[in-house]
């Protein structure tokens, strides 16, 4: 009594949530294909672009546009096919579907509703970097793209500057010397990273440094600021007597109305970390446009 009833739509349709190449055409599995052949219609971020995809093995199916500003409006209809019986296939322009992509509106409401959601595994742009960039892959995180907003990027970086597990960040390629200087800045310039572009295409290139060498080359290598970029940082070093997530979390606040010296000594004690370290890391995120007046602090 009182549990609401769970209704299971059996043998109607299925929704394939198919991984397609970042770059390489050959990295196309065959069961990737067998499934886009198999589908009733095929949810394309791009009709263009999974148009010239399925020409290229050879596939001719139905396509239906699902991108950020339709997917919400589709869903009904989408269900409406679903309980005819159709099978779906939703794929993104590349990669794995609903990672900085279109599909999770879709994904939920399928699963929801009660009908199968089938995993096409294959080629993503985050597994692909970790897997080439020399970093710790036993644990991290991933965040997408940045905010392009300056206070919410700000909040986001302060955020992660203490975040211990690898970080993979997306970003636009007329973006990424300013972000690697922002970066450096709120993580610190000794921070190892790797700028991976253009993976699996032909121009494929890897950058491997420090976050203020790689600042500088971005500044200065034009192909370093061209096509698909996934940059992969670091995790801060763990910060010993102390929670340092609570540091980081408690400073952008304290920064809000109190100078660093004083926010960073209360942070401290809050957080159990030394207050030298909790002062450095206040002196960043003041860099950075965080807090009041830093001209005559000491801590």
């Amino acid at each position: 009594m009182g549990e609401r009833e769970i209704i299971v739509a059996g043998g109607a349709g299925r929704l394939d949530v198919i991984a397609t190449p970042i770059g390489n055409i050959g990295d196309l599995s065959p069961r990737a294909i067998a499934s886009l052949t198999a589908a009733d219609l095929v949810l394309a971020e791009d009709t263009r672009r999974t148009a010239t995809l399925l020409g290229a093995c050879g596939v001719s199916r139905p396509l239906l546009s699902l991108h950020d500003h339709n997917e919400a409006g589709r869903v009904e209809a989408l269900l409406g096919r679903l309980r005819q019986g159709a099978v779906l296939a939703l794929v993104s322009d590349a990669g794995t579907p609903l990672l900085s992509d279109p599909g999770f509106v879709l994904v939920r409401a399928v699963a929801a509703a009660g009908f199968e959601v089938r995993s096409i595994p294959g080629p993503s742009a985050v597994t692909a970097a970790l897997a080439v960039a020399a970093l710790p892959t036993d644990r991290f995180v991933f965040e997408g793209f940045l905010p392009a907003r300056p206070g919410e990027r700000a909040a986001a970086l302060a955020r992660l500057a203490q975040e211990p597990r690898t970080l993979v960040l997306f970003e636009a390629p007329h973006r990424i010397a300013e972000t690697l200087q922002q970066l450096a800045v709120a993580f610190g310039d000794g921070r190892a990273a790797v700028v991976a572009r253009e993976l699996t295409k032909l121009h494929e290139s890897l950058y491997r440094g420090t976050l203020a060498e790689l600042a500088r080359q971005a500044a200065q290598d034009a192909d370093m600021t061209r096509g698909e970029i996934t940059l992969v940082i670091a995790g801060a070093p763990e910060v010993a007597g102390g929670d340092a997530a609570l540091l980081a979390r408690a400073l952008p606040l304290l920064l809000k109305s109190l100078p660093p010296a004083r926010a960073a000594a209360i942070a401290a004690q809050l957080s159990g970390v030394a207050r030298p370290l909790a002062y450095e890391q206040a002196m960043q995120l003041a860099r950075q446009g965080g807090a009041r007046d830093i001209g005559a602090e000491q801590p």
